[in-house]
């Protein structure tokens, strides 16, 4: 029996550019590997294949025609059981020689009623890798039928010569026949299955998407991690009929509607890391209609940065499904914002603020302080900084932002040049119910803390990260953040050193506490899945997205602005679950999708500009300024309230953030002001 084929040792090469091209042809990488990544040039994917690998592929070529294939081969059971049947009852020396003439005739008769009793009683619809009693139950009740109208009709033809023995016990004969088939095809399949998968992990057969370097290198890899490749299915004309590392370009991608095409696939991947936008959309779109779960290779952004290798297969995330270009960036503005300079976050261990710590730690700051309240979100991004970026200096601060002192004593203790304010309550309903003051408190006074600190330590930049739901409020969260925005804007006009600059984006996927998690949680527990309103739609943003117009902000914003994304078309909430139950592969009848309605202070959609607001542009096409109309002077009843009360119900702070903030209105105040 052969034994596994070891795969060689990978060896870094240099990388190559991406081929820019869009479509099928994208799919290639000429070499996305660096120092560190792990891809290597493959050798054709022949070569590393097992024998099981083969037996495997070559079944499942036989899967779509399944139960055709079943029938034949029970019928050539049956014939072998007839001949079986005389050389147990007459001997090796007569079982041939006393037959009479019309014998064969008499078998050819038995083997189709044989056939039309399997197909009455469903054996060949039967999956012989999970063949157990219940199967054997169904061939003894056919075999036994079958056998009673045989031996009657013989019987009834006259046909005397037919050995009434080898009648009673063809039957049994054949059941014997049969079972030991399937017996033995499952026997060959778990076997073939332990040596591909190196477990009793089932074996995922996959047909790729794009024939291209990707695919090529991808293929060289997962074969040992359990997965048969099928074939490739690629648009360019040039590749259809070739083979990649040994497996066959079966055709275009629009073949995915082809049940034939899709055959035995239990899984469909994805290898165009360079495809992205409404083009990676489009075949996640075509991908979800095979009814196949969907994964894919890592980005090319991923394996740039040296944290994926091609073969490392994932789920696809929520980027994947946004189909929108990602914001192209000035890079060298930002990295003379922050290029050996120490950077303070508040909220370091949010799902912004970590993200944030790691693409400001790419720019090489001096030092990084985190300052977070939680231990544990610190320990986290704590113990990620120190993975991959070890040459960092980091310093490590639990502490809390409605705590002025401690905020003072900080900066003057690591005199910060740039601070990025990311630590806040974030959640609407949970906000808006019982937790009113704590979102005053954590959102506005500590904004005002953090920045007053900011300006009377002379930090350089002071960015705050706000929300779309600051514009016309209708949620407490919302109008916190918008006191939180006019609180930078008046203290730009007190601290004329300090450049105060507010970002202001859409939902982030992925975040926590955000929609897509909570899906992906019900999609696995079979759902159903829960969203609030048919209609409700939202603009979205990817974590890194979110994070790089934060410090695009801090680099070009002017102290007093709010910098705004253009977050091109919303999404419809629904849509999204859909999508994400297709790409699970699961449909509609599967996992149900729950309608619960619109929760406290929620709106059908949300706003990145108030009505009276204009914007101007930027040097970043996708970015804009937001010029707000001007409140006044700082929010000095809503600071006094969040400092000086601990008791002060929903009521009252829902009455402050109205006096406070002129476009707040509270979604229903009559269930909630109470």
């Amino acid at each position: 029996m052969p034994a596994m084929t070891e795969r060689p040792e990978p060896r870094p090469q240099a990388a190559q550019a991406l081929s820019p091209r869009e479509g099928a042809e994208s799919s290639g990488l000429a070499a996305l590997t660096r120092e560190g990544v792990g891809t290597e040039r493959a050798q054709p994917q022949a070569a590393g294949l097992t024998i099981w690998h083969r037996l495997d592929r070559a079944l499942a070529r036989l899967r779509p025609h399944r139960e055709w294939a079943a029938l034949l081969i029970d019928a050539v059971l049956v014939a072998v059981a007839w001949n079986a049947t005389y050389l147990f009852r007459l001997g090796f020396e007569r079982w041939f020689r006393v037959r009479p003439d019309y014998d064969h005739w008499v078998m050819l008769g038995i083997v189709g009623v044989y056939a039309v009793l399997f197909r009455v009683f469903g054996v060949p619809k039967g999956i012989w890798r999970f063949s157990g009693f219940g199967e054997v139950q169904r061939l003894a009740l056919a075999c036994a039928v079958a056998g009673a109208l045989s031996g009657a009709a013989v019987m009834l033809l006259g046909l005397r010569e037919v050995p009434r023995a080898v009648l009673a016990l063809h039957p049994v004969i054949t059941l014997m026949a049969v079972a030991l088939a399937r017996l033995a095809y499952r026997m060959l399949y778990e076997h073939a299955r332990s040596r591909i998968t190196g477990s009793d992990s089932e074996v995922r057969r996959a047909l790729v998407l794009g024939a291209g370097e990707a695919a090529r290198l991808l293929v060289a890899g997962i074969h040992q991690q359990g997965w048969i490749v099928l074939g490739f299915l690629d648009d360019d004309p040039h590749k259809r009929g070739a083979r990649v590392a040994g497996v066959p370009v079966l055709g275009p991608l629009a073949s995915l509607r082809d049940k034939a095409t899709v055959g035995s696939a239990t899984h469909l991947i994805l290898a165009m890391p360079s495809v992205r936008g409404a083009r990676r959309r489009e075949l996640l779109e075509l991908a979800a209609g095979s009814g196949l779960p969907v994964v894919t290779v890592p980005s090319a952004d991923e394996l740039r940065d040296g944290n994926q290798r091609i073969d490392r297969l994932r789920d696809i995330e929520p980027e994947d499904l946004l189909g929108r270009e990602p914001v192209q960036l000035d890079e060298a503005g930002i990295a003379s914002t922050l290029r050996d300079k120490t950077v303070l976050i508040t909220g370091a261990g949010g799902s912004i603020g970590a993200e944030l710590c790691r693409q400001v730690a790419q720019y090489q700051p001096a030092r990084m302080v985190l300052y977070e309240l939680s231990e544990f979100n610190l320990y986290n991004i704590e113990q990620d900084l120190g993975e991959r970026f070890p040459a960092l200096p980091l310093a490590r601060v639990i502490g809390d932002v409605k705590d002025l002192d401690h905020l003072r004593h900080t900066l003057g203790q690591y005199a910060p040049q740039v601070v990025f304010h990311a630590a806040a309550f974030k959640h609407v309903p949970l906000m808006e119910e019982g937790n009113a003051l704590a979102a005053l408190r954590n959102n506005t006074l500590g904004t005002y803390h953090a920045a007053l600190a900011a300006g009377e330590a002379r930090v350089e930049r002071f960015v705050l990260i706000s929300t779309d739901k600051a514009v016309n409020p209708t949620n407490v969260m919302g109008a916190t953040k918008r006191a939180a925005e006019m609180v930078v804007s008046a203290l730009a006009a007190q601290y004329p050193g300090t450049r105060y600059v507010a970002v202001r984006f859409g939902n982030v996927l992925g975040s926590s506490g955000s929609v897509i998690p909570k899906f992906k949680e019900q999609i696995a527990r079979g759902g159903p899945v829960t969203v609030t309103h048919p209609e409700i739609i939202r603009y979205f943003m990817t974590i890194p997205e979110a994070a790089r117009l934060v410090l695009q902000a801090a680099a070009i914003g002017e102290s007093g602005q709010v910098l705004v994304l253009d977050m091109g078309e919303p999404v419809k909430i629904v849509d999204m679950a859909r999508q994400l139950i297709r790409l699970s592969g699961h449909s509609a009848d599967d996992v149900a999708i729950e309608f619960s309605g619109l929760r406290a202070g929620e709106k059908l959609y949300e706003e990145l500009l108030a009505d009276a607001d204009t914007t101007v542009a930027t040097a970043v096409p996708q970015l804009r300024v937001a010029r707000l109309a001007q409140h006044g002077s700082l929010p000095d009843e809503l600071l006094a309230l969040a400092a000086a009360s601990a008791h002060a119900g929903d009521a009252a702070v829902r009455a402050a953030l109205r006096r406070a903030v002129p476009e707040y209105r509270s979604s229903d105040p009559k269930t909630f002001d109470r």
